[in-house]
């Protein structure tokens, strides 16, 4: 048995096939996830895991050079993009891109796949796009 990290066999065998630029999302309960895409769906209730939790357990285990947001969490969901920017910069992330919800729904279809929490605010959904660790 794993006795550490990531204990979802889901999430752990799509963190370790992850190549330099692939994209993966985390998402809201809200969040449209098209047909063909992978959904791992984490949710347990309404808010719970929260997209916070979920993010911070992902950067344990997963290099990230850079990530995209919607530009509406800015006025929409103020403290969630605070909380997010400050682990992005613990983490050293710098790349920070940010583009319209419509245009992030699109963009959802590039991705490996859809990590969905319990967060039940507005805008609580990011692109992280692998780095390279060497």
């Amino acid at each position: 048995m794993k006795k550490s990290g990531i204990l979802n066999s889901d999430i752990s065998t799509l963190l370790s096939h992850l190549g330099h630029t692939d994209l993966i999302a985390i998402g809201d309960c809200g969040l449209p996830i098209p047909d063909d895409v992978l959904k791992i769906d984490i949710s347990l209730n309404l808010g719970s895991p929260s997209f916070i939790d979920v993010l911070k357990e992902i950067l344990k285990d997963m290099k990230v050079e850079g990530v995209i947001m919607a530009s509406e969490i800015a006025t929409q969901n103020k403290s969630l993009l605070n909380d997010t920017i400050k682990i992005l910069e613990e983490e050293k992330i710098k790349d920070v891109k940010y583009i319209s919800h419509e245009d992030f729904k699109n963009k959802i279809k590039e991705v490996k796949a859809v990590i969905r929490t319990g967060e039940n605010t507005p805008y609580a959904n990011i692109i992280l796009r692998s780095g390279v660790i060497f």
